[in-house]
C-alpha cells in the first residue's frame, strides 16, 4: 500500500540552508517566515476560524536531509554528537520517512499566506498540513524525557562593531529582527558537537541574504564578526 501527499503551501523563510538552524522551534523567535498557500488550500474558507489562534502545528518533508531504514540509529546534537540512540528516541531530522513537525507562532494572516515567527524550517520547506495548537492537549505539565530535560544552555554572544553596525544597516533594509535573529540562533552553538573550536577557525551561514560571519574567542563564547551581503558576479 502507498500513499501520495501534496503539499498545502510552502514555507519561505529566513533559514537559507541547514546550518544554523535551531534545533527545536520557539528557540529564535525573531525567525520568521510566511506560508504560502498552494491551490485549493489558499482559499480564505480554508483559514476560516484561525483568526484567534496563536499557534500551529505544520507537518512538513525534510526535503533537504537524507531518509529510509539505513537511520535506524542517529547521533543527537544534545548528546554530543557521538553517542547513538535509536531514531525513534530523537528528533534528529534523518527520519524512516522525511516527515517532521513543528510548532511555531501565528502572528498574522495576509490573504494566502500565514505570518510566522519562531520556525526551525528551511527554506522551500514543503508542508503538508496545518493544525491548530490546543493548549489543554498539547500542553503536559507532567511530561518526562531524561535525554532533554531542560532547554540547552544559551552561549554569549557579543559583537564587534562593525559587524553590528553592518547587521542594523541589513535590518533596516529587510524590516526583520536581524540583530535579535543571529543572537538568537548563534546562542544555541550551531556548530557540530563534536568540533573543538579556537578563536583562529570562523563559521559561517546566510540569513536571509546576507552572510554572517563568527568565532568563539573562548569555547563557551561567540564573537560576531562579519554582516555583509555576498558580491554578485
Amino acid at each position: 500500500m502507498s500513499w501520495q501527499f501534496d503539499p498545502v503551501g510552502i514555507i519561505h523563510s529566513c533559514f537559507a540552508e541547514k546550518f544554523a538552524i535551531p534545533r527545536q522551534p520557539l528557540l529564535a523567535p525573531a525567525a520568521t517566515a510566511s506560508l504560502e498557500l498552494l491551490p485549493p488550500y489558499n482559499q480564505p474558507e480554508a483559514l476560516e476560524g484561525l483568526e484567534g489562534v496563536s499557534h500551529l502545528w505544520l507537518i512538513f518533508v525534510f526535503h533537504a536531509a537524507a531518509s529510509g531504514p539505513q537511520h535506524l540509529r542517529v547521533r543527537p546534537p544534545r548528546l554530543g554528537g557521538n553517542q547513538r540512540i535509536g531514531v525513534f528516541a530523537s528528533r534528529a531530522t534523518h527520519r524512516p520517512n522525511p516527515i517532521g513537525q513543528s510548532v511555531v507562532r501565528l502572528e498574522g494572516i495576509e490573504q494566502n499566506r500565514l505570518l510566522l515567527s519562531g520556525v526551525d524550517l528551511l527554506d522551500g520547506t514543503p508542508v503538508l498540513d496545518i493544525k491548530p495548537y490546543v493548549p489543554y492537549a498539547d500542553c503536559i505539565e507532567d511530561a518526562v524525557n531524561p535525554l532533554a530535560p531542560i532547554p540547552p544552555h544559551a552561549l554569549p554572544v557579543s559583537w564587534s562593531d562593525a559587524a553590528l553596525a553592518q547587521a542594523q544597516a541589513h535590518q533596516t533594509r529587510l524590516g526583520q529582527p536581524l540583530v535579535a535573529l543571529i543572537e538568537q540562533c548563534l546562542s544555541q552553538d550551531p556548530k557540530p558537537a563534536y568540533q573543538q573550536p579556537g578563536p583562529e577557525r570562523e563559521y559561517g551561514v546566510t540569513l536571509w541574504d546576507v552572510n554572517v560571519r563568527w568565532h568563539y574567542p573562548q569555547p563557551d563564547r561567540i564573537r560576531v564578526l562579519e554582516v555583509s551581503q555576498p558580491q554578485r558576479p
